[in-house]
């Protein structure tokens, strides 16, 4: 009989978790801990929403030109310059921002490659993202859980919101679409491995409506690269069927390349919508993601880091199963 070769790879692999109100609750602590920290390494990069408008901030000098009239010219700027000189205020009407972040039982999973569980990154990138959006002047709600509202202490009111939708049920893998109307930015944080055809369905749906959105797949990056060796079960996280594998090191190749192919096919459903899409792997900081996130949202679209590992491969089997939805068992 083959064991598994690489020990290092065992069932502890897979941390499980209560994605219940429970679980939740006695997660939530340490994250709302975490979600502050990260929330204030970025805070001095975010500066509003960095947009020329109606406001009172300062927000910067430009030339004059086509369509500008003489009252607007900063006479004190221009009189150090051959040239006259615009003082342009940020703009600071407040806008809603929709969290959704995916709780669902996929996002339990966790290999040794990485410290950090699924779920536990997506809560602390969706509570230090409120919090920016909120300090930033935004009113913030979470798809499914809370209309947007103003609040100084944003991250306890997502926590809070989020625990009373535990209560409620099971959480599902994809977002409800009611609520978002045009011009409203739609932040959607999860592993999004659902079958393309029911994400794309829920996707329109919301791009239908006329909001900003933006995807953030969350990975564990064994789910990207299937780092096990000889003889594997797989158990189910959700429902589903238990698969062995004989030899999991000759699938890897065919297994790479359908979760290429599917990544892929998030991007261009991304891309149809107009709308950003960003890989964020488990073992890198979160303040990489909430930092790029945060300039795609203020229209920057300026990336700190952004990871991608389509690669080219194509045609792979469609039966060969996805790490992310199973827990590795010896």
């Amino acid at each position: 009989m083959n064991d598994i070769v690489d020990q290092t790879f065992s069932e502890e692999t897979v941390a499980p978790v209560e994605l219940d109100a429970h679980g939740l609750s006695a997660a939530l602590p340490e994250l709302l801990v975490d979600a502050r920290r990260v929330a204030q390494t970025v805070i001095h990069g975010i500066h509003g929403r960095r947009r020329a408008g109606p406001g009172e901030t300062f927000w910067q000098f430009r030339q004059f030109g086509d369509g500008d009239t003489r009252a607007q010219i900063d006479w004190r700027r221009s009189g150090a310059s051959d040239h006259l000189f615009i003082r342009e205020r940020e703009w600071e009407a407040a806008q809603s921002a929709w969290l959704w972040l995916d709780l669902s039982a996929s996002m339990g999973f966790r290999s040794r490659l990485s410290d950090t569980l699924k779920r536990d990154r997506a809560l602390v990138l969706g509570l230090a993202l409120g919090a920016l959006l909120s300090r930033g002047g935004e009113r913030v709600g979470l798809l499914g859980a809370m209309p947007p509202r103003s609040a100084r202490n944003m991250i306890e009111v997502l926590a809070q919101a989020l625990l009373e939708r535990a209560r409620s049920g099971p959480f599902d893998g994809l977002p409800v679409t009611d609520g978002p109307k045009r011009h409203h930015e739609v932040v959607l944080i999860g592993d999004f491995l659902s079958p393309p055809y029911e994400t794309e369905q829920r996707l329109a749906a919301l791009a239908s409506t006329g909001v900003n959105g933006h995807l953030v797949q969350i990975v564990d990056p064994a789910e990207e690269t299937l780092p096990y060796s000889g003889r594997v079960e797989f158990l189910p996280m959700a429902d589903g069927e238990r698969v062995m594998a004989e030899r999991v090191d000759g699938l890897r190749e065919a297994y790479q390349a359908r979760f290429a192919a599917h990544r892929r096919a998030l991007r261009t459903m991304a891309n149809r919508f107009g709308w950003s899409f960003l890989v964020h792997h488990t073992d890198r900081p979160a303040g990489e993601a909430l930092l790029t996130l945060s300039n795609r949202i203020a229209g920057s679209g300026g990336d700190y880091r952004s990871v991608s590992s389509d690669g080219d491969a194509t045609g792979a089997p469609e039966d060969l199963p996805l790490t992310p939805k199973l827990q590795v068992v010896r």
